[in-house]
């Protein structure tokens, strides 16, 4: 089994709402307390696994949470804790200390307690590969900034938003001092891309089976096979439908949705 990394979002008690940006596109990623718990045991039940450790010979999943929802404080770190497990946090700064969002105090305690904190740019543009490289680099220069400032030493690690990644991407990330940049392409691979290491990632999403996370881990999942083909073929929709992507795909959600969880729905659909 090569190494694995796992992406997920917000997790949450009793409403999508408390924790991450608020709409229907953002809600497909976000799990309920209890589902996010059978996730970990799933995991936890693989007696080869291990969470990275530099002097382990095992194979490793890496479990990273992207956007920066309050949530990882809330929750998500803690139950890692408990299983002696460390994630991956990455933040999109310019929401920090805002509702629903980590605050620089509990960004530092995470730090501190062993978590890795890093980029999930500044703003979490929509369509993030079709900005400008100026406007990519600053985004990532922007985030890059504000979370050294806040941890007081150097952060070199991203992720990108909304699946939206392009060689533009990474080399606008390597001039911002970035050197490891997680995307949301399911494969085991490692590439390379301006003297920046991509590693992709597997996405845990609402509705997914409980051990789904077990299923991405496991070396001749046929899970991981589909989950390939589906981000392939979603990565020729995107560019057909451009912003009527993240449209599309809340209608489709909401209409899914019963009507008591409409309710909670926001503006933010910067999500893939």
């Amino acid at each position: 089994m090569r190494n694995v990394s796992l992406l997920f979002h917000d997790v949450y008690a009793s409403d999508p709402a408390e924790s991450g940006f608020r709409s229907p596109a953002a809600d497909r990623y976000k799990l309920s307390l209890q589902d996010f718990r059978a996730q970990l045991d799933g995991l936890a039940n693989l007696t080869n696994l291990r969470i990275p450790d530099p002097g382990s010979r095992l194979p490793a999943v890496r479990l990273t949470f992207d956007d920066g929802g309050v949530s990882f404080f809330t929750h998500a770190a803690d139950e890692l804790e408990q299983r002696w497990w460390r994630g991956s946090c990455f933040v999109s700064t310019d929401f920090t200390g805002h509702d629903g969002f980590l605050t620089a105090t509990q960004l530092r305690d995470l730090d501190a307690r062993g978590h890795t904190i890093g980029s999930h740019t500044a703003s979490h543009p929509p369509r993030f590969s079709t900005l400008s490289a100026a406007r990519m680099c600053a985004e990532w220069s922007d985030s890059r900034k504000r979370l050294e400032d806040i941890l007081g030493h150097a952060v070199t690690i991203a992720s990108v938003p909304g699946g939206y990644f392009s060689s533009t991407v990474a080399e606008a990330a390597a001039e911002a001092g970035l050197r490891t940049l997680f995307t949301s392409e399911p494969t085991t691979r490692v590439g390379e891309s301006f003297g920046v290491t991509l590693i992709g990632r597997y996405v845990i999403r609402r509705g997914h089976p409980a051990d789904m996370a077990q299923r991405f881990a496991l070396a001749s999942s046929w899970t991981r096979c589909s989950e390939w083909a589906t981000w392939n073929a979603k990565a020729i929709v995107k560019p057909i439908l451009g912003p009527s992507y993240a449209r599309i795909a809340d209608w489709l959600l909401e209409t899914s949705r019963p009507a008591s969880r409409q309710a909670s729905a926001g503006s933010h659909t910067n999500h893939a």
